[in-house]
């Protein structure tokens, strides 16, 4: 979110084709010598270079038009303390208001310290404003987390007040084994309900979670909690990733072994037992140190009181490869990235209330923070939080997925969508102009329920691009290709669902304050 605008940036210079796309021309739909589609009008074929939204789906849309986008880009860059102090006062909880300064920053190290500052003397919790603040508003008793086991059939549902009972429990839990204000906790668990749940209780009580992915070695473990040095260690005894089992309670032994040795002891390391990958009495284990998460967790009050933070406060850690191979600790603070999460959630994907959102980011990267856990939750939405892999036990279980829930909402990776186009589907296109598509793991389920797909991790190719708005969406369900990585937090380029026309492979436009 930069605080400041260039002298020289005018709408003119770099979105000067926005106005142009307001609408189809007249006649034949070409656009300087360019085709169209309609949304839900016709397929994408490879002549068609742009996808218009329909006219009821803009109708809809949060952001309906290139001009309401222009309207409120140009204010976000001309007054980036005017816009973003009014969305942060109108649209979240603070204890305290910040004071008359929303914004500073200082970029040049001559003079001093770097730094970038958003709502600082704001106090606010984002735990508070994902789940009281929402129950507070009517959303007790709405679906929070949908969670579908690796093997099909197994599944759990929490509402937003059962999760606030069990983020509690946890949150009262660490609070007695002295996990204190800005204290890290080191969080290695799959995609079990566990592990949002682990992730808002540390928010809760100040503490800072450092979420590593599920999957990594004992040795970058080991590197991360020499690292950060954890007050405790979460993990579970093990997860199935479609028919293989991964024993993440081995892998952690292993690190805290290797972490020991470079002078960093760990006290506690709080174990869930995942009972579908590994029995208790499979789980190597030392006494004294190991704790069984079902053991004690349960038997916590399920209130807990809030640790109210200042803007500035951190919130979560997490470690990124960065140019050198060597892990960096990417550190976000709480009030500035709540604001843009939520904001570019909700307009990003067009939210609604009605609205049933899965990503199929694991929490251990930036995605799963942001589009998993906080953005979704910040808006209340209800959110499929899925443990296995995409092709297990074949490659409809996305499908299955989204017919069982009624996704509507459906966020990956190109990487997963090429995948899923190799995987026994054909797509094949006559004279370049018509497709046809036999796509049996797709086609055999409904997914009538999208409504918008989207797309991250990296660029996807316009072959891909086509495959997922023609046979996954049906091509009437817009993709918001978003750009963006670890160190932004939120989306920085994305297409506005409704907003403009759409082209295969581009994330279009800078999002509000870029």
């Amino acid at each position: 979110m930069a605080s400041s605008s260039p002298k020289n940036l005018t709408t003119t210079n770099h979105l000067r084709h926005v106005e142009s796309m307001a609408s189809l021309p007249s006649g034949a739909g070409k656009i300087s010598h360019l085709n169209a589609v309609i949304l839900g009008e016709a397929l994408a074929s490879e002549e068609n270079d742009f996808v218009f939204p329909s006219d009821d789906f803009s109708r809809q849309a949060l952001i309906p038009s290139p001009h309401k986008y222009l309207e409120m880009y140009k204010r976000s860059i001309e007054d980036p303390a005017g816009f973003w102090s009014g969305i942060a006062s109108s649209e979240f909880y603070w204890k305290q208001k910040w004071g008359d300064q929303v914004c500073s920053e200082n970029l040049d190290v001559r003079k001093g310290d770097i730094k970038i500052e958003w709502f600082k003397g704001g106090i606010t919790n984002i735990c508070y404003n994902c789940l009281d603040r929402n129950i507070d508003a009517g959303l007790a008793d709405k679906i929070a987390l949908y969670w579908e086991s690796n093997e099909p059939g197994f599944d759990a549902h929490l509402t937003y007040s059962q999760l606030l009972r069990r983020v509690c429990q946890l949150a009262n839990y660490l609070k007695s084994i002295g996990v204190r204000k800005g204290d890290a906790v080191i969080v290695y668990l799959p995609m079990l309900m566990e592990l949002p749940i682990t992730m808002l209780a540390c928010a809760r009580i100040g503490a800072v979670h450092s979420v590593v992915f599920a999957g990594f070695s004992s040795e970058s473990l080991a590197q991360r909690i020499v690292d950060c040095k954890p007050k405790v260690v979460i993990t579970c005894n093990a997860v199935k990733r479609g028919p293989k089992t991964i024993h993440l309670k081995d892998i952690v032994d292993a690190a805290l072994v290797e972490s020991a040795k470079n002078g960093i002891s760990i006290d506690v390391c709080l174990t869930y037992e995942n009972q579908s990958a590994l029995k208790k009495e499979s789980t190597k284990w030392q006494e004294g140190r190991d704790v069984w998460w079902e053991d004690v967790v349960p038997k916590y009050p399920t209130t807990c009181d809030v640790e109210w933070v200042d803007a500035e406060d951190p919130l979560f850690l997490l470690y990124t490869s960065g140019s050198t191979g060597k892990p960096k600790g990417v550190l976000h603070t709480t009030g500035g990235y709540m604001v843009y999460t939520a904001t570019t959630f909700k307009y990003a994907f067009d939210y609604k209330e009605s609205d049933v959102y899965w990503c199929t980011a694991d929490c251990g990267w930036i995605t799963g923070h942001s589009y998993v856990t906080y953005g979704p939750m910040l808006n209340g939405a209800t959110v499929v939080v899925y443990e296995g892999t995409p092709n297990y036990p074949d490659s409809g279980r996305c499908w299955d997925i989204v017919d069982k829930y009624k996704v509507t909402i459906f966020y990956t990776a190109p990487t997963l969508v090429r995948s899923l186009m190799r995987d026994g589907d054909e797509a094949s296109c006559i004279s370049n102009l018509v497709y046809t598509l036999k796509s049996p793991y797709v086609t055999r389920y409904s997914r009538k329920s999208l409504r918008v797909l989207g797309s991250v991790g990296e660029p996807i190719n316009p072959s891909a691009w086509r495959w997922f708005f023609n046979v996954v969406g049906g091509s009437r369900c817009p993709i918001s290709d978003t750009w963006w990585q670890t160190e932004t937090g939120g989306f920085m380029i994305t297409p506005l669902p409704g907003a403009w026309p759409q082209k295969p492979g581009s994330a279009t436009f800078p999002f509000f304050g870029v």
